[in-house]
């Protein structure tokens, strides 16, 4: 049975980012069945004071160190939060762009969430803070102690592993 069907009982191993210019949140979960791992987590913090195309390559070359090290199976990231001020919006896009990128460039499937559908997933409350999705990651994934943009990016994996489920499920019937 293929890796990827919920039934093979092959783990899968997701890296969630949570990107941002001065803090990208990631983490990597594995997934068994129905059953959630942590696996690492962190994040990649350029110094904001750098010209916005180095912190743009540091972002890319770690996410890229990444996958090198924990060999993702698939990428989850979380969508851009368009905000009032549109240039703070097309930055956060550059950030996204650079994660995204360093994962397809190792040939891994990228998919994308909405911020609020990654906190319901989780939380069950699509306006949920970073206090309450923190709390739910160290609940749904023992040994993690994640706060902040980590927090987040774990919830992004999380998010992705119950949805990935349900979309292999539906190909199969």
């Amino acid at each position: 049975m293929p890796k990827d069907t919920p039934s093979s009982g092959q783990p899968i191993r997701i890296l969630g980012l949570d990107p941002g210019l001065r803090h990208t949140g990631w983490g990597v979960i594995e997934v068994t069945g129905n059953r959630l791992s942590f696996v690492a987590g962190g994040v990649i913090e350029p110094d904001a004071k750098l010209d916005l195309a180095i912190r743009l390559k540091i972002l890319f070359v770690g996410v890229r160190a990444l996958v090198a090290t924990y060999a993702p199976d698939e990428c989850a990231v979380e969508e851009t939060f368009v905000n009032q001020n549109p240039v703070s919006t097309l930055k956060l896009g550059h950030a996204r762009a650079a994660g995204m990128l360093a994962a397809a460039e190792a040939d891994v499937p990228v998919s994308e969430y909405k911020p609020n559908l990654v906190k319901k997933s989780v939380v069950g409350a699509g306006h949920a803070d970073k206090i309450q999705v923190a709390a739910m990651m160290r609940i749904l994934l023992p040994g993690c102690d994640a706060k902040d943009d980590q927090a987040d990016a774990l919830a992004v994996a999380v998010c992705h592993a119950h949805h990935r489920t349900a979309r292999l499920i539906a190909k199969m019937r």
